[in-house]
């Protein structure tokens, strides 16, 4: 098997996911083809450079349907003999466009890939494509299905979570996301968005609250108590699978959940010939990649079971990994993950995560891995572990080792 390496991770900034938000006037296909054009200008790449585009979008009707990976090409200077390939596995859908990519590389399918996602969370609504196993009764009441508010409340009644861990959660993100930024650690990998005239649009993730405390999250109410105890009242399904359950405890808010944000996120990944033809220095060999489904009502424990296929598949052990990005989807998944493995805090999303900074949803698997390796040349550590939960009941995960 060939190697496959990471010569580069980059990401635009993440702008409010709404109509006042920076990014609102910027369609997906251009945040895209910008994004494209910084690893293509970044790496001097020629514009047949690379094998394919594969892009990850979880929203995939009007501006972000109709294969926008292929777009997003021929919208930006790559020559149009790349193809693009647009990939939807939920929140996942950016890692797995990587983890795609790497396969490929290490089979021997070409030499090189650019592949990561976009999501635009302001302009195309989450959930406006439909979703059979929300809407089709066959489907729904099988699985009993639940949204995910209600599934990370599962969670925290499953674990014993309470209010106050998924708020200090919340509290410690933006902490050190605020930190990471007044200590230019993104600086490297945060591209500017800029307009026809070449004015600034954006070039810091607008969706932080780093005056967030625990007094402010404490006036918060849960958000998906309603739906769940009320109207329609999800909490019932969720009972009839799990009937040990007396009541779900609804512990999340706006305030330690992740934000709804705009974004993109590349990552140039090639073997060791695409390398050398361009005078590139690998930064990481992508070690393994995993993926695995999970019971689709509580939906969102995936991190686990996937983090221990990955590391039984490769013969490692929790202890082989020097630090962790855990996407922030709610705080319940992360304080989950914490439990299972026992690992220490300060070693699971040092730079703060989706709750201070917002989840793109088709980017942010990429912009994990990119955070991840940032991190570990900044500390001078070898390996790193990413994973995200996903909808439906599924995990992705992917290792990285420094070379």
């Amino acid at each position: 098997m060939t190697d496959a390496y990471i010569y580069d991770a980059l990401r635009t900034p993440r702008g409010k996911g709404r109509k006042d938000g920076s990014l609102h006037e910027v369609t997906s296909l251009r945040l895209s083809a910008l994004t494209l054009n910084a690893v293509k200008d970044r790496n001097n790449l020629d514009g047949h450079a690379v094998e394919d585009v594969i892009w990850g979008n979880v929203t995939q009707v009007m501006e972000q349907g109709g294969c926008l990976a292929r777009s997003a090409v021929l919208a930006s200077d790559l020559d149009q003999s790349i193809p693009g390939l647009s990939i939807n596995r939920f929140c996942a859908s950016g890692m797995e466009a990587v983890n795609l990519a790497a396969n490929q590389i290490k089979g021997g399918a070409g030499n090189a890939y650019i592949a990561g996602g976009v999501e635009m969370m302001g302009r195309v609504g989450m959930g406006s494509d439909g979703a059979a196993i929300a809407v089709d009764p066959s489907l729904a009441m099988d699985s009993y299905f639940v949204p995910q508010g209600i599934s990370a409340d599962i969670i925290a009644t499953e674990y014993g979570f309470s209010r106050d861990q998924a708020d200090a959660l919340a509290v410690e993100s933006q902490r050190r996301a605020k930190a990471a930024w007044d200590d230019g650690r993104f600086d490297k990998s945060v591209i500017s968005v800029r307009d026809q005239n070449d004015l600034l649009i954006l070039d810091r993730d607008e969706y932080m609250r780093p005056g967030t405390d625990m007094q402010s999250l404490g006036v918060l109410n849960p958000a998906f108590q309603m739906m769940g105890e009320v109207m329609p009242g999800f909490d019932k399904v969720a009972m009839l699978k799990y009937p040990h359950m007396e009541r779900v405890n609804h512990i999340h808010h706006a305030g330690n959940s992740s934000g709804i944000v705009d974004g993109a996120a590349a990552v140039l990944i090639g073997n060791k010939e695409f390398g050398d033809e361009y005078g590139l220095t690998p930064r990481a060999r992508i070690k393994a990649t995993a993926k695995i489904g999970t019971d689709p009502t509580i939906m969102l424990t995936g991190p686990v079971p996937v983090t221990q296929k990955i590391l039984s598949d490769n013969g490692m052990a929790i202890g082989d990994i020097d630090l962790f990005e855990v996407n922030e989807a709610f705080a319940s998944v992360v304080l989950r993950f914490q439990q299972a493995f026992d690992v220490d805090p300060n070693v699971v999303n040092v730079n703060g995560g989706s709750i201070a900074m917002g989840h793109p949803l088709g980017a942010t698997g990429a912009i994990i891995i990119g955070t991840l390796l940032d991190e570990l040349e900044r500390q001078d550590k070898e390996t790193g572990l990413a994973t995200l939960c996903i909808a439906s009941g599924m995990g992705a995960a992917t290792i990285i080792e420094r070379v």
